[in-house]
């Protein structure tokens, strides 16, 4: 905490013969500070996907300015030999406290595409330890690997081991962590986030860590979220997409439909925005035939609680006031293949399903070539609300249900073939759920 300038001892203390006690309770004050506060050793280090082909973003966390640099290259030791300069901004946080962060970012450049890199955050008055990442492969010709979770506290955070083993084995080509981080980003004065920024540091330096807003980012208009994370677009990370191989991924926010204190218009502003996107990845659907999207609140659920997803008008689904920008529409007529949500702290796989319709591709194999898109719910990777339970009876349009804790496994092999998985972690990594998605081009063209 600074240290005011006092000109009289009364502004200090009432009792002017207090002024020794007052100055050590200071002092005392300023040693925590000093003691909490590293200064510009680079802490919170985490990648994320410019989408830029050949690119890779760098952020990072220091407690006093300081120059914004990278350094990589390709050996596992010696010296790095490339270079690359960045960016720091100010965070203070809404909290009582007033605290004062700055984000670092620096994008990558040039990168070869498939190959493993070394690098170190910092500058010159203090470095971060040494990361490795893969860059991203660039075309449509191979076979991204995703892990795929949201709903991940700095408390409880059960699937955490599991997914830093993953990482260090190199199951993975990026992370969607589909909202709701450290439960809350904001609490004790952003102390949590800045936890929560260290735990999953392990593997969100190793991999592009892509985000979206859930409804416990909401404090202070979602600063924490803003600022912390650095996704594509201009939108402060809270709607954007990116292409991955054979698929365009579209990230969205939910929350722009609860929170309208922040702005009614936020929803025409995104709706808009997301018809515009997924025209365009229509346009492109020959060379990128999958569709996928993530957003935090789901439009259906079975779950035994009063969320969104439990009432069959959802705001998500059918919009403001049952009829106003709801999204279920806008992604049916364009043709999204999957969609990815969380919120609801358990694992479930729907049918394919429309308007509460299932449209299964056939009753021997329901997802080769669906007549609707694939919903799954994922928000098992845990924190300290536990798990949610479901109703007694699994709803029609509900194929696979599991109350355990757990992450997604994704893998986009091809243009018609996608592979998914979860793995529980109550389970000791035992897969609970296995499903191929399957769409043959000439089926995509007929349910378009």
């Amino acid at each position: 905490l600074p240290i005011p300038t006092l000109h009289h001892p009364s502004a200090m203390c009432p009792f002017l013969g207090c002024l020794p006690y007052c100055c050590l309770f200071l002092f005392s004050l300023g040693v925590q500070g000093a003691q909490e506060y590293p200064h510009v050793a680079p802490e919170q280090v985490h990648l994320s996907y410019p989408d830029e082909p050949g690119s890779m973003t760098v952020t990072w966390t220091t407690w006093a300015p300081a120059r914004s640099e990278v350094q990589f290259g390709m050996q596992l030791s010696g010296p790095l030999p490339f270079r690359a300069q960045g960016t720091a901004s100010p965070f203070v946080d809404g909290g009582i406290l007033r605290r004062k962060l700055y984000i670092h970012r620096v994008t990558l450049r040039k990168l070869l595409p498939g190959a493993q890199y070394v690098y170190r955050c910092g500058s010159s008055q203090g470095w971060s330890r040494r990361f490795r990442f893969t860059a991203l492969k660039n075309g449509v010709h191979w076979s991204p690997r995703l892990a795929v979770f949201g709903d991940l506290g700095a408390d409880n955070p059960k699937a955490l081991p599991r997914l830093r083993r993953d990482t260090q084995q190199g199951m993975y080509d990026a992370v969607l962590h589909v909202g709701d981080f450290a439960y809350n980003m904001d609490q004790d004065n952003a102390r949590v986030g800045d936890r929560f920024m260290r735990l999953i540091e392990p593997v969100a330096a190793s991999l592009p860590y892509m985000t979206c807003p859930g409804n416990h980012e909401q404090r202070y208009n979602f600063s924490n979220y803003k600022a912390r994370f650095s996704m594509p677009g201009d939108n402060e990370g809270l709607w954007y997409s990116w292409d991955l191989g054979p698929a365009h991924i579209i990230s969205f926010s939910t929350e722009v439909y609860f929170f309208l204190h922040y702005g009614h218009h936020l929803v025409e502003r995104q709706f808009r925005w997301l018809e515009s996107d997924l025209q365009q990845a229509n346009k492109n659907r020959v060379d990128r035939p999958w569709i996928i999207t993530m957003g935090h609140r789901p439009m259906y659920c079975s779950n035994a609680d009063l969320d969104d997803c439990t009432r069959h008008e959802s705001r998500v689904r059918k919009g403001l006031r049952g009829k106003l920008f709801g999204l279920e529409d806008l992604f049916h007529k364009y043709g999204v293949d999957l969609q990815l949500w969380a919120h609801e702290h358990s694992y479930e796989r729907l049918w394919p399903i429309y308007n509460y319709e299932v449209f299964n591709g056939s009753t021997e194999a329901p997802y080769t070539n669906p007549r609707g898109p694939v919903h799954i719910i994922t928000g098992s990777a845990g924190c300290e609300e536990l798990l949610t339970p479901f109703v007694r009876q699994p709803r029609p349009w509900s194929a696979v249900r599991v109350k355990e804790y757990g992450y997604t496994r994704m893998h986009i092999l091809n243009g018609t073939h996608m592979h998914i998985q979860q793995v529980s972690d109550d389970q000791d990594g035992k897969i609970v759920d296995d499903v191929w998605v399957v769409r043959p081009l000439l089926g995509r063209m007929l349910y378009h």
